[in-house]
């Protein structure tokens, strides 16, 4: 069977502190959005194994994978004895701050409960993705939320409308936790604004982007890059990066944007046209 495991963007994400745990308590209004990987997971061949393969070899391929972390731990909780194979076709960049590891683990639990026919439900599924990383329960529902806690605390949300958008990504990635360890003691960089943006109904705002962007300047003027284009009516760096993403105006062009940004910002830009979902 095929399972597609969507990336999602933060159309908000503010910290409200550290906890004693050691995490920060956030609160962000997550979104699907319509780039996906895809999974083809089959039943295996040796009891109990986890064969696990994926197209980009960038990427570990053990136990360290979300996505073999997630078929051990559904193996283990519904105590099913046969193997399982999984292969992964990577459309996500990863190091982008569009939760593509953790949207594979999600697919991978959902899938398992399908081929196997476990009948896990909603809430079992939420309790076991929750073990595996702070963003997967988001992708359990398949709808936009706002996720509260560590990330795992689900509240589903409606957005406005669909929000027509371009992702464009530089050829580096950020590290989700150096960002947090930065975020209480880093400082604005001048001429790049931060404040709440307002736009179709929503509302823009990244708390991760001062320490991201003091760091990875580059960011930040694609950001301000981006605002000013008349394309664009808003613009926000997703997560912690490194990728950041347009708002695109009714009517505008995304192909013509991308090629201008190619031409004046870095010819080696990864863009994505799509929407929400």
């Amino acid at each position: 069977m095929q399972a597609f495991a969507p990336a999602k963007i933060n159309l908000s994400f503010e910290i409200k502190g550290r906890r004693e745990d050691g995490f920060h308590e956030v609160e962000t209004l997550m979104a699907p959005i319509s780039l996906s990987d895809r999974l083809t997971i089959e039943r295996g061949q040796t009891r109990g194994d986890i064969k696990f393969s994926c197209d980009d070899s960038s990427l570990p391929n053990g136990e360290e994978n979300l996505v073999v972390q997630a078929a051990r731990l559904f193996q283990e909780a519904t105590k099913i004895k046969e193997g399982v194979e999984i292969a992964l076709e990577k459309k996500i960049p990863h190091g982008a701050g569009l939760g593509g590891g953790s949207s594979d683990a999600a697919a991978t639990l959902l899938g398992m409960n399908d081929l196997f026919e476990t009948r896990l439900d909603e809430k079992d599924l939420l309790e076991l993705a929750a073990q595996i990383g702070s963003d997967v329960p988001f992708f359990i529902p398949g709808s936009a939320a706002i996720c509260r806690g560590r990330g795992e605390i689900i509240e589903p949300a409606r957005l406005p409308a669909k929000i027509r958008l371009l992702l464009v990504k530089p050829d580096f990635g950020v590290p989700t936790p150096w960002a947090y360890r930065r975020w209480k003691d880093s400082r604005e960089l001048p001429g790049v604004e931060y404040a709440p943006q307002e736009f179709s109904g929503a509302r823009f705002v990244n708390d991760l982007e001062r320490p991201v962007f003091e760091k990875f300047v580059l960011l930040g003027y694609l950001k301000t890059w981006l605002r000013h284009q008349q394309e664009v009516g808003g613009a926000l760096m997703s997560g912690s990066g490194s990728t950041v993403f347009a708002v695109l105006r009714d009517g505008a062009e995304s192909n013509q944007l991308a090629d201008r940004l190619r031409a004046e910002v870095d010819a080696k830009m990864w863009t994505f046209a799509c929407e929400t979902l």
